[in-house]
């Protein structure tokens, strides 16, 4: 499907088909480099496959015309494979697959989402192509995709691995097959959490493993499709395969720059298009998975990444370093972060209280134990059953910029980030994360700031004037760790109440971390909330009307209406109703701050 889309107007296509097949884990070896503009690599995806949904066919999707839907022929392959029948490119796209609606999300009636559904397969978007096995054709594994060239794909010959035998029934590999090969990547995927770092060491071992036969592959403007002759079910395909790109100097996903000292770097932006340009993924927020990369780039080049470890570099050879990262926590796809520059890490010049503060955990008796105990989540190595990430009052900080800005870091920055992850944990308990990296990124950074997993990424602009933008701003993202990563949006049209809850916290929390005492936290509150509905009013002035509202038509409105809580509902509603109304007559639903915690203003 090649849709052209109105970003102003249109959904971003989720084309991924979850309900069938799962991406459980990705590992990812890449190299940048900063001449061509271009990363480059391999990253083999570990699947499970999904519990299969009905779906809709009433529309279709369909290519750019009605001719075959033209897949790329492996070159001849001397590996043992099972089926070696040839696919012809005058087959019909229809021949072997449908797309068609994707299914309304009916599951839970909140807006965040629950691990335990991940095989329930979601869609937001009018786009969504969510393709599975329809009679005897073959199955098709349909990824989100953009901007990349797709130069290679193929199953990995996970029975290969010495040692993989652990995994299965059998004490011997006797006889490899398809059916083997997906009983062993079943075993790997599942492992206890207690195994984490034995399952990571499996995952990189079998990413190294040998290719057992090319697969069929397209792209077209928003995916990738893949598919092996015989395997007529997402349970018969290929439980491990390998993709060979590389990244376009134009992809949308990254941007390549120069910070603020004229040195070339290179970083994901997030949006629009989350890292589908940097990486073939599955991009529905519900389709969690976790990763591990090599990243490799010269040796002048720090590499930061959105993992749980702070990552040292190894060097390679002369000119080269490799950086590697993982996570043990299952994520969206679009929570991926990488940024590759010459960083400089900032520290103090003198140690200070806050330093020693920042390796303070508190004593068992201080420690509020509210959230110890069973999670519902599925199974991973989660802090929240942690008592000694309970008592971490301060996690571990980085903060890195170009060598430029080392003179603002130290007298803004720096001295912030203790009391507000301090403050974070008097509110709210256990971070949902383990360290933190903060990284000053270039001049031409669109947002004041984007949080991720372990990384936040601040502008220079928070750096000037007194402390309270910084100290908002880096109290706002802060909040994100809880209200939009460890919890989300089930889909991307409710990305607002994440934005909403972190809003709201970063004046509970910047109060905290001020040391104000009640009444001055209860003036500053009202005032910021008094600004943000000034401003929203003129943002309402200045708006098209069909911007005024929510995008209920891209959501059913009784699916919203059953997962928000009725009084959030009502306040919301309020709220819309009274936007031309005079600014006394607000006050009618609660208070501002309450009204704007829903609202990105």
């Amino acid at each position: 499907m090649d849709t052209k889309l109105d970003p102003s107007r249109d959904d971003l296509p989720l084309m991924a088909n979850t309900s069938h097949i799962l991406v459980k884990h990705y590992v990812l070896d890449l190299d940048v480099d900063f001449e061509s503009q271009i990363i480059e690599g391999t990253i083999v995806l570990f699947f499970e496959s999904g519990k299969k949904q009905s779906r809709s066919t009433k529309e279709p999707c369909r290519t750019e015309s009605n001719e075959a839907c033209r897949f790329r022929m492996p070159e001849p392959c001397h590996s043992p494979v099972t089926d070696t029948r040839t696919f012809s490119p005058k087959t019909r796209s229809n021949d072997f697959t449908i797309c068609g609606k994707g299914e309304k999300d009916t599951s839970g009636k909140d807006g965040n989402h629950d691990n335990r559904e991940q095989a329930s397969g979601i869609s937001s978007s009018k786009y969504c192509c969510d393709t599975g096995n329809h009679g005897s054709e073959d199955f098709l594994l349909v990824l989100d995709c953009c901007d990349l060239s797709v130069l290679k794909v193929e199953e990995v010959d996970v029975a290969a691995v010495p040692g993989i035998e652990k995994l299965t029934r059998s004490p011997k590999l006797t006889v490899v097959s398809e059916e083997l090969r997906n009983q062993i990547v079943c075993e790997l995927v599942t492992l206890p959490a207690d195994r984490w770092r034995e399952q990571l060491d499996y995952y990189a071992r079998c990413s190294q493993a040998p290719g057992c036969g090319e697969l069929l592959f397209d792209t077209d403007t928003w995916s990738l499709q893949i598919r092996k002759t015989g395997a007529q079910t997402a349970t018969d395909f290929p439980h491990a395969i390998r993709i060979r790109y590389s990244t376009k100097p134009q992809g949308r996903s990254v941007t390549w720059t120069s910070d603020q000292s004229g040195r070339p770097c290179v970083y994901t932006m997030g949006s629009p298009i989350n890292n589908r340009a940097l990486f073939p993924c599955q991009e529905p927020p519900v389709a969690m998975s976790t990763w591990q990369a090599t990243v490799r780039a010269a040796a002048s080049f720090v590499v930061l990444m959105s993992g749980e470890n702070s990552a040292k570099p190894t060097q390679l050879r002369e000119g080269c370093s490799s950086w590697h990262y993982y996570v043990t926590m299952p994520m969206p796809a679009s929570t991926f972060t990488i940024a590759v520059g010459s960083w400089t890490e900032m520290k103090p010049e003198t140690c200070s209280s806050n330093d020693l503060a920042a390796e303070r955990s508190l004593s068992p008796s201080e420690a509020d134990f509210r959230y110890v105990g069973i999670c519902g989540h599925m199974e991973y190595p989660c802090r929240f059953q942690n008592p000694s990430a309970t008592t971490q009052e301060i996690i571990p900080h980085r903060v890195f910029a170009p060598l430029c800005l080392k003179g603002a870091c130290q007298e803004t920055l720096l001295q912030l980030v203790p009391p507000c992850l301090s403050a974070a944990h008097r509110v709210l308990g256990t971070h949902p994360f383990s360290r933190l990296d903060i990284l000053i990124v270039p001049s031409n950074f669109p947002s004041l700031g984007m949080a991720s997993p372990h990384i936040i990424f601040l502008s220079q602009s928070v750096l000037t004037g007194n402390s309270h933008l910084c100290g908002t701003r880096l109290c706002h993202e802060i909040a994100h760790a809880w209200f939009g990563l460890a919890i989300g949006a089930r889909d991307w049209t409710e990305e607002w109440l994440s934005e909403g809850f972190a809003t709201h916290l970063e004046d509970v929390f910047w109060a905290k971390a001020q040391q104000l005492d009640p009444h001055e936290a209860q003036e500053q509150q009202e005032l910021k909330a008094c600004l943000r509905w000034c401003r929203l009013q003129d943002e309402v002035r200045n708006s098209p009307e069909e911007m005024q509202v929510l995008s209920l038509s891209r959501v059913d409105q009784q699916c919203l209406k059953e997962r928000w809580k009725m009084k959030l509902w009502q306040k919301a509603t309020d709220f819309l109703r009274a936007l031309d109304e005079p600014q006394g007559a607000i006050s009618s639903t609660g208070c501002l701050e309450d009204i704007s915690m829903g609202f990105v203003v």
